[in-house]
């Protein structure tokens, strides 16, 4: 699609230059000679860029500016004008304009600052699109379940997410969807456009740990070379998630504890007090009361982080949205999988049903993944299903080995050509999906004859 462009200019002779100027460059033009024909434009059309004269005969181009910033916020203004001076510049720039240039124009500078604020427009709309999207991805509509615990935990979340809490405290077993209540929180405050980070507070050292959070300055250890800022600071504005905190260091409790009484902290080796806000959303599934008691969590530090605590039920106190989950994932599955309608047994949803999902939800999605991926058949059966403790799956990556083995050779046949569909038939891009060089794809179509 062409970029539109609007030229809002009284002189005639300015426009034309502009207009052919620009279509030179492949650009669809529209012109207006003043600010009411200008705003009925604006009113009915999208633009990519705005050339806008400061003077107008009706209006300012300032009048227009702020018309503007109230309909698209994306759109990218540069201010023409005659009379240029520092205080119409900068009122320019307050409301939102991209630059500010003067007549009589340059036309190779002004063509390099078109080109370079039609990126920003574009940059800008692409960000838009971006965090709508991660906005619905994490919309509290995501999180699947109808029993009356998980209707009393979506009002929670709501009252939470729009609150000023800057602690929340998530607890429940393994599997129950504490990553996701915490992104759901994130995206669905005034945060949402400020980065969420999160650290799982078991995969590192502590060393290694307190400089991931905390930053660190340079020279502070012997590979600090240069000045490192911590997750705290880079998530100013946002959210920071610590997943497993109840299994956090001793030493870093103590440090976490500090921040969130006085909401500031130091780099390690640093002297200087850093500032900054976010939200902490912690979350752990071991038994705090018991750790504390056990001299390997800190009271006070438990007392700071229950602020707000939000219980995530296991999924066998759940009922019937074992049902409503392996529909969904079923779902999801066979549209990733490019797999043909998929649709669970009788028998099989009654042993799902009956199941007790130590491993919750995150249990059932991976158990109906494999059942997906692998199953031949449109419905999935028993014999589809891996359960239990005993039987339990040797995972490796996203694949899970059934204790009764598999055909490797169909599980590679099946492999490369759903990479070849979902590549489009384009090898280089297929390769790169199995992380294979084109060669080695290559090779694997001629032994499967698809060449």
């Amino acid at each position: 699609m062409a970029v539109r462009i609007l030229i809002v200019e009284d002189e005639k002779l300015i426009r034309w230059s502009l207009h052919q100027k620009f279509e030179e460059q492949g650009y669809h033009v529209t012109e207006a000679e003043d600010g009411t024909k200008a705003l009925e434009m604006l009113g009915d059309d999208l633009f990519d860029l705005i050339m806008l004269d400061y003077k107008l005969p009706d209006m300012t181009g300032l009048d227009i500016l702020k018309k503007v910033r109230e309909t698209d916020q994306d759109v990218v203004v540069v201010m023409m004008t005659a009379f240029s001076s520092i205080e119409s510049a900068v009122d320019a720039m307050k409301l939102g304009a991209y630059d500010y240039i003067t007549k009589p124009f340059d036309m190779d500078q002004l063509l390099r600052t078109v080109h370079k604020a039609l990126e920003t427009t574009k940059l800008r709309r692409e960000l838009r699109e971006l965090r709508r999207h991660i906005a619905h991805e994490y919309g509290i509509d995501r999180i699947v379940g109808r029993h009356q615990t998980m209707l009393d935990l979506y009002e929670t979340i709501n009252q939470v997410a729009r609150s000023g809490a800057s602690t929340v405290f998530l607890r429940g077993e393994s599997g129950t969807g504490k990553d996701l209540v915490a992104r759901v929180i994130h995206y669905n405050s005034d945060r949402a456009a400020k980065p969420f980070m999160n650290i799982t507070c078991t995969a590192l050292s502590e060393t290694l740990l307190e400089s991931e959070l905390f930053g660190h300055e340079r020279g502070a250890f012997t590979d600090a070379k240069a000045q490192k800022k911590g997750l705290f600071e880079l998530a100013d504005g946002g959210t920071i998630f610590l997943d497993e905190v109840g299994d956090m260091p001793a030493g870093l409790q103590a440090k976490l504890l500090r921040f969130l009484e006085e909401r500031t902290f130091r780099r390690v080796g640093g002297t200087q007090e850093v500032n900054v806000d976010v939200r902490i959303i912690a979350a752990t599934n071991r038994d705090i009361e018991k750790a504390i008691e056990e001299h390997k969590f800190r009271s006070d530090l438990m007392y700071r982080l229950n602020v707000i605590s939000i219980y995530m039920p296991p999924l066998r106190d759940r009922g019937d949205d074992v049902t409503l989950l392996t529909q969904y994932f079923v779902a999801r599955f066979a549209q990733e999988f490019r797999k043909p309608c998929i649709h669970v047994a009788t028998d099989a949803m009654k042993l799902l049903y009956k199941y007790s999902w130590p491993g919750n939800v995150r249990e059932l999605r991976n158990v109906i993944e494999r059942a997906v991926l692998l199953s031949k058949n449109q419905a999935l059966g028993v014999n589809d299903l891996v359960l239990g403790r005993v039987s339990e799956p040797v995972v490796v990556g996203r694949f899970v080995l059934p204790t009764e083995g598999v055909d490797l050779r169909a599980l590679e046949d099946d492999l490369v050509r759903q990479a070849l569909a979902r590549a489009a038939h384009n090898q280089t891009q297929a390769a790169r999906l199995l992380h294979l060089s084109r060669d080695a794809f290559r090779y694997r179509l001629e032994k499967l004859g698809l060449l």
